[in-house]
């Protein structure tokens, strides 16, 4: 298994499963341990090579007979799927938001060479296919900042953020993906170089719809918040 930051961390936050019974509650069978990195038995591997965002610092870490104290143990027996739940609460706008940046980056590198590069004697942004993917990506862009703000507004005022966290989650990483794929493609040919910025972040921008939860399992949570919701009014 990888863990970002696995090779510069001084400590580890484990999540393992403590009930054994194959047919015990999932909600009740993991416990959190904060373990130090130079703990004997803890050993990280080599420095993974990602499609993207290479700058992190990705690897896998072996556990070969490691004894955990009691001290050691993060909040309660059997409360470690319950509070990674939560930690995704306060986690994914953050992550939302790094989505979010990126599309923006690739709005504008894409702008500037829209109005820029000229084809049929006239620059490119003049066309009606290029200027409405700029469009979209304006329109993806703010919808996806925008449900950051509210998601993290949430949390800052105490309540429970899960719904919104998801959906700002499951737009802002998405939209970074359209937004870099149209960036490239208006780019043309030296959008597909590396001499150019947005063929980087169309490799940037994939991790968005996968880490701290995919897409598609932040829609599984939005369903089923909603119908929460839902029943909560009738």
């Amino acid at each position: 298994m990888w863990i970002t930051g696995g090779g510069v961390a001084s400590w580890y936050v484990v999540l393992a499963r403590t009930d054994l019974d194959p047919k015990a509650n999932t909600n009740k069978a993991f416990t959190f341990f904060i373990l130090d990195a130079k703990t004997p038995g803890i050993t990280p591997g080599r420095k993974e090579i990602n499609m993207g965002q290479r700058c992190s610092d990705t690897r896998g870490i072996t556990f070969e007979d490691v004894i955990v104290k009691k001290e050691n143990i993060l909040g309660k027996v059997g409360d470690g799927f319950k509070l990674a739940m939560g930690a995704f609460d306060f986690t994914r706008p953050g992550v939302a938001a790094g989505a979010v940046g990126l599309a923006r980056r690739a709005l504008e590198e894409a702008t500037k060479y829209a109005l820029e590069r000229k084809t049929f004697g006239t620059e490119i942004i003049n066309h009606q296919a290029v200027a409405h993917m700029l469009a979209d990506a304006c329109i993806g862009v703010e919808a996806s900042r925008l449900m950051t703000y509210r998601s993290a507004w949430e949390f800052d005022n105490g309540r429970r953020n899960t719904y919104y966290a998801s959906i700002a989650k499951a737009i802002a990483g998405d939209t970074a993906n359209k937004v870099a794929s149209d960036a490239v493609q208006i780019f043309g040919g030296n959008g597909f170089n590396t001499e150019y910025p947005v063929e980087k972040l169309m490799r940037d921008a994939k991790i968005f719809q996968i880490y701290e939860g995919t897409s598609q399992i932040q829609k599984m949570i939005i369903a089923r918040e909603l119908v929460g919701r839902f029943k909560q009014m009738m």
